[in-house]
């Protein structure tokens, strides 16, 4: 390609909206244009290593014996309705109505769509398991898009769904996705960090995301230095504490006066004693819970509506979680253990309904009209402080499993740094990470809810489980860039750099010209992607375009070294000159040496 032919219109000022360097430099090399509020259009370069991208995430999905579909975007409304999340997905799902009345979505995840289509046509054990994947746009209407394609309204995903017949088929299958997804991140030159995962309203019994270091990240990522453990706070998991505080006590809980004193900071400062020597009780309401909280003792309850064609929601449950005064409540954990779309914490005035007190006094013992979840912490105390149900007081000398019986037991808390690794005892770090594939176990979430059925080799009727299998494209190129850049511009891995050389005469003309256009075509005919710059522009002009559009090699040609010219790695200072029949082999030597580094993916890749 000659520069005469590309459109690449390149910016000397940074966009002010963009606040990350992917959004800047996609910006500035000519990479990206914004059509609207999270909405972009990739230009001729960045289509180019968007396809890159594009082809790496479909050769290893290839190899790992995934078949490529090419479902519709726009989807029956009545699928989602028969999983079940029309009601849960919120207001990011575009929902659409055509002529005929016809409820219909616009893709933001492709399970329903998959689900519907393979239980027509898979009748029996014999054709599973089935491993099937698109690369397809999708619509989420985030309500505060931002970092440019990092997370935009639209974007394109590849996702894979699998169908077997057990779960040990699943995990063979969910562990060869893993194996690939290594493979596409190492391949495209990132360092990933595999982590443990909540599967959120996915559903579904276990997932690992594959994140990047990002200071700008929406994850927090909770690390071991010693033994490689690594998860989202979202699922963190950390050894249990030593015992804070006094041995066990034979003390009868007993009331004491603590006017006007409600939080944790207080209460340690009138009692002068330590945070991890209450219990923190907080009321929240559970949202589409998949379990009858009704069963549970005392719950209160404001409504329940089960749509006929859905599975039994029950909408409006609260309940009560104890969790160590120093501690906080992980709301992700928390809606995973009552099967909930999401928690949130009660108002001021539903907790005085509740509890019988204002904010601040709440307690377990004694709390009768909600079920109460108490986190792992909470049951290896002893000699506890707690709200009493009453305003100006609490209860000392709390005993647990003594004086209050948890409805449930489960870790509800938040793991931060410093906490303890649950499989080492190493204390954990932590940092900030996107996320740009996630792989899942379903299980049969989807498959009952909607009714898809095979026969086994007895002839019964069975469900199949399920696994999906995630990678966002345009995040994973905005990560390429995030990860590769310097003051000058974007450092493309040769992988996915838009071409691998960069011809930049310093005049296109006479000597030069000719030299330029050898150069350009024996690499062309070596299958080397080159870029010829043969513009009536300064050479200043010329090189500062070529840092900053991250082409991995630039040969300069000029009249003063003919004939040598000058072969630069953009990721290295120094250049060196080569004579001018020697250059092209050379260069192609290079290019091909970089491409078969990074497609050689050791077994560590990925590993923290």
């Amino acid at each position: 390609m000659k520069m005469s032919q590309m459109f690449m219109p390149t910016l000397r000022e940074v966009p002010a909206e963009a606040v990350v360097a992917s959004h800047r430099l996609m910006m500035r090399s000519g990479m990206l244009r914004k059509l609207g509020n999270g909405l972009f259009t990739y230009l001729p370069l960045g289509l180019r290593s968007f396809r890159k991208v594009e082809n790496i995430i479909r050769s290893e999905m290839d190899a790992a014996g995934a078949l490529e579909f090419k479902p519709s975007v726009v989807v029956p409304g009545e699928i989602w309705r028969e999983s079940g999340r029309w009601e849960t997905m919120g207001e990011g799902m575009l929902r659409v109505k055509n002529r005929v009345d016809q409820e219909l979505v616009i893709s933001p995840t492709a399970e329903e769509a998959f689900t519907a289509l393979l239980r027509s046509e898979i009748s029996s054990y014999k054709q599973l398991p089935i491993n099937v994947y698109q690369i397809n746009t999708k619509y989420r209407d985030e309500i505060r898009p931002r970092y440019g394609v990092m997370r935009g309204r639209e974007f394109t995903m590849k996702d894979a769904y699998s169908f077997h017949t057990d779960d040990e088929s699943l995990d063979e299958t969910y562990r060869a996705m893993g194996r690939a997804y290594r493979r596409v991140f190492h391949r495209c030159g990132l360092s990933v960090i595999p982590v443990k995962a909540d599967s959120g309203a996915m559903g579904g019994t276990g997932s690992e995301e594959f994140m990047v270091e990002s200071e700008v990240g929406d994850n927090n990522l909770i690390l071991c230095a010693k033994c490689g453990y690594a998860a989202n706070d979202e699922k963190a998991a950390c050894a249990p504490d030593p015992v804070a505080g006094s041995a066990a006590t034979d003390k009868a809980y007993a009331p004491i006066a603590t006017p006007r004193v409600r939080t944790i900071e207080e209460l340690t400062g009138f009692l002068k004693t330590v945070p991890q020597a209450f219990i923190k009780t907080l009321i929240y309401r559970a949202v589409n819970s998949e379990l009858d909280l009704t069963a549970a003792p005392g719950c209160e309850k404001l409504e329940r509506m089960a749509p006929a064609s859905s599975p039994a929601y029950y909408p409006s449950s609260f309940f009560a979680v104890c969790v160590r005064g120093d501690l906080d409540v992980n709301e992700v954990k928390l809606a995973a253990t009552l099967k909930a779309s999401e928690v949130e914490l009660a108002s001021d005035r539903d907790v005085e309904r509740i509890t019988g007190a204002p904010v601040g006094f709440a307690g377990p013992v004694g709390l009768s009209s909600v079920p109460v979840i108490a986190d792992l912490s909470v049951m290896a105390m002893h000699d506890a402080v707690t709200g009493a149900l009453k305003e100006d007081l609490h209860f000392e000398h709390v005993e647990p499993g003594r004086d209050f019986t948890p409805w449930q037991v489960a870790d509800v808390r938040t793991v931060k740094a410093g906490d303890k690794c649950p499989n080492c005892g190493d204390a954990f770090y932590a940092k900030k990470g996107n996320e740009l594939g996630h792989i899942f176990k379903l299980g049969y979430k989807y498959t009952k809810s909607m009714n898809m059925l095979y026969l086994d080799e007895n002839g019964k009727q069975q469900y199949p489980t399920m696994g999906c299998y995630g990678i966002g494209v345009d995040r994973t190129l905005a990560s390429i860039i995030e990860e590769h850049n310097d003051e000058d511009g974007i450092i493309w891995p040769m992988s996915v750099a838009p071409f691998h050389v960069a011809v930049v005469p310093i005049k296109y003309e006479g000597a030069m010209k000719d030299a330029a256009d050898r150069l350009y075509a024996e690499l062309g005919a070596a299958g080397i992607e080159v870029l010829l710059d043969d513009r009536n522009e300064r050479p200043g002009v010329k090189f500062k375009d070529m840092d900053l559009i991250g082409i991995p090699v630039r040969i300069v040609v000029g009249d003063k070294n003919l004939p040598n010219v000058e072969v630069k790695s953009r990721k290295e200072k120094d250049s060196a000159l080569v004579a001018l029949g020697e250059a092209a082999s050379r260069v192609a030597d290079t290019v091909r040496r970089e491409l078969a580094a990074l497609a050689d993916v050791p077994e560590t890749a990925g590993r923290p």
